[in-house]
C-alpha cells in the first residue's frame, strides 16, 4: 500500500472513522474482525478507496480502552500512507451541567462520535463508519464535492445513499436513515429508524409502542456516509445540549447523526445533497454476515477490483 502516499494539501478534505462502537449485535470487536484474502479487514479498503479518491488524513473515532489494541491492529498499518490521528469517545465528555446517568455504558451514539473531532478537523471532511463497505465510487463522489463545498446561505453538506433493500441482514434488525429527496436533488427528509428488518424485496419498521410500518425496498438511506464542513460542529454542540436535557438520564438513547440533520434540513438551515452510490454497501451487522462480506471481497478481488494483498 506504500504507492497510495499522497501530498497533503491545504483544506483537502479529511476521513473521520467512527469506530467506537462496542459491536453489541455483533458481539464483539467488529472493527479487528478479517475478512480479506490476506486478512484484511473492511476499514482496509475503505482507507484504501479513500486515499486513492484523494482523502489527505484520517482521523479515527475511538474509545480509549481499546486505543493500545486498535493502533496496533489497525492505525500502524497506515503508517507512511496517510497521515492519521485519535480522537476518544468518551461518556463523560458532556455539555457544562450534565453527567452521565447511573447504568449507562452505551456510547452516546453518531452525532456525539462527530462532535468530539471538533478540536482536530478544520477543513471539509467525510464520516463513515468502521464496519461497512460503501464501495470506490462513493469516496470519489463525496471527495468531488467536498473539494469545492463552502457554506453561504445554507449549510453545504451531503450524502451518499444507498438503495435499503441492499443494505438489509437476513440475521436480524438494522437501523438506517430513510431519505426523501426533492426535483433538485436535495435530502428533503431524513428520519432515523432503529428496528428495520427485511420482508422479501421491501421492509417494515418496528416503532416505538411495537406497531409495524412497511417501506419500500427502493428506499434511499443513510449509511453514515457524510459529507461535512465544520460548521457541523456548532450545529451538533447545540442539538447534543437539547437532547441531553430532553434524554439524557436514558441509559439507552443515542444521538444520531441523521436527527441532527435532518433537523437543519426541516428548519431551511442545511442544504444536503444526494449522491446515489450505484455500487453496493455491505457490512457486518451480525456474525452471521461476516461469510457473506468475506465472498463479496473475494469475488472483488478476483475481478480485479482490488489487489490479492492491499499491502507491501
Amino acid at each position: 500500500m506504500g504507492k497510495l502516499t499522497i501530498k497533503v494539501e491545504q483544506m483537502q478534505p479529511s476521513l473521520l472513522v467512527l469506530a467506537a462502537g462496542t459491536g453489541s449485535r455483533y458481539g464483539g470487536l467488529k472493527q479487528i474482525d478479517p475478512v480479506g484474502p490476506n486478512g484484511e479487514i473492511i476499514l482496509d479498503y475503505s482507507i484504501y478507496d479513500a486515499v486513492r479518491a484523494g482523502f489527505a488524513k484520517v482521523v479515527f473515532v475511538i474509545r480509549k480502552d481499546i486505543e493500545s489494541e486498535f493502533k496496533q491492529s489497525i492505525g500502524n498499518r497506515f503508517t507512511g500512507v496517510v497521515p492519521v490521528e485519535y480522537v476518544f469517545q468518551d461518556l463523560a465528555d458532556l455539555p457544562t451541567g450534565y453527567s452521565v446517568p447511573e447504568g449507562r455504558e452505551k456510547p452516546w451514539g453518531t452525532g456525539h462520535a462527530i462532535l468530539v473531532a471538533r478540536d482536530v478537523i478544520d477543513e471539509p471532511f467525510a464520516v463513515i463508519n468502521a464496519d461497512d463497505f460503501y464501495a470506490r465510487a462513493g469516496y470519489c463522489l463525496l471527495f468531488k464535492h467536498l473539494s469545492t463545498a463552502t457554506d453561504g446561505d445554507y449549510t453545504d453538506y451531503a450524502m451518499v445513499g444507498y438503495i435499503l433493500r441492499k443494505t438489509l441482514s437476513d440475521f436480524g434488525s438494522v437501523s438506517r436513515g430513510i431519505c426523501d429527496c426533492d426535483r433538485n436533488g436535495f435530502v428533503s427528509k431524513l428520519v432515523e429508524r432503529a428496528e428495520i428488518f427485511r420482508q422479501d424485496s421491501d421492509a417494515y419498521i418496528i416503532e416505538f409502542d411495537g406497531s409495524k410500518i412497511m417501506v419500500s425496498g427502493d428506499s434511499l438511506v443513510s449509511m453514515n456516509f457524510w459529507g461535512f464542513t465544520p460548521s457541523i460542529f456548532d450545529h451538533l454542540a447545540s442539538a447534543f445540549r437539547t437532547f441531553m436535557s430532553e434524554r439524557g438520564t436514558d441509559t439507552d438513547s443515542e444521538f444520531f447523526i441523521p436527527s441532527v440533520v435532518g433537523g437543519l434540513i426541516d428548519r431551511g438551515v442545511a442544504k444536503v445533497t444526494m449522491l446515489e452510490n450505484s455500487d453496493a454497501w455491505f457490512g457486518v451487522t451480525y456474525q452471521q454476515d461476516k461469510a457473506t462480506v468475506t465472498d463479496k471481497i473475494r469475488k472483488l478481488v478476483d475481478a480485479g477490483k482490488y489487489p490479492e494483498k492491499l499491502f507491501p
